[in-house]
């Protein structure tokens, strides 16, 4: 699947360091980038739609995908919630002419990244700590402590792969990140 012509941006990060923020300032401001669409199971928060924002399917769904081999990584984030990337999305992407964005988790960034050596650029959202991704995690007000807890124990064990990545851009500024990560997004595809 991989080949000279289909570059593939990761940004990834714990929950609630800004990558998807980011990600959709850089695929607002230049038209070449895509956003990838995610599969996941869990169920649409707030305005979030099916197609746009994920793709949301049941866990059965997700399932008799994975046994299809249909994606280029998965991974169960949560106990029973699945999220991944379809190899159907890339390529609908690809196809437009366009770089896919991917806005993934860790371990799904580490897998993708195995199989695109070369091909891919992954950038790391460092948040500027722990405490600092709990208080922007409770500010969201869409988690229970319980979920809270577990989004923030989870983001500790993440933050200790960073060096993982081609680049980890501290994101204790959100503009600042966001030029950043703009930078070393056009010098790896030339735009500079």
């Amino acid at each position: 699947m991989p080949s000279s012509h289909r570059k593939l941006i990761i940004l990834t990060a714990p929950s609630g360091s800004g990558k998807t923020s980011i990600t959709h300032f850089l695929v607002n401001k230049y038209p070449k980038l895509s956003f990838s669409i995610s599969a996941a199971t869990r169920l649409p928060r707030g305005r979030e739609q099916n197609g746009v924002d994920y793709y949301f399917m049941s866990v059965a769904e997700f399932r008799k995908r994975i046994d299809a081999n249909a994606f280029v990584e998965w991974e169960m984030v949560y106990e029973g919630k699945y999220y991944g990337t379809l190899k159907s999305e890339l390529e609908r992407i690809w196809n437009m002419g366009k770089i896919p964005m991917l806005d993934i988790d860790v371990k799904g960034a580490i897998h993708v990244q195995q199989q695109f050596a070369g091909d891919c650029l992954s950038v790391f959202i460092q948040p500027p700590s722990v405490a600092e991704l709990r208080r922007r995690l409770e500010s969201r007000g869409t988690e229970t402590p319980e979920s809270l807890n577990t989004r923030v124990n989870k983001a500790s064990y993440e933050m200790s792969f960073n060096h993982h990545f081609t680049k980890t851009i501290l994101n204790d500024d959100l503009e600042k990140a966001c030029k950043e990560t703009e930078t070393v997004i056009s010098d790896f595809l030339g735009w500079n």
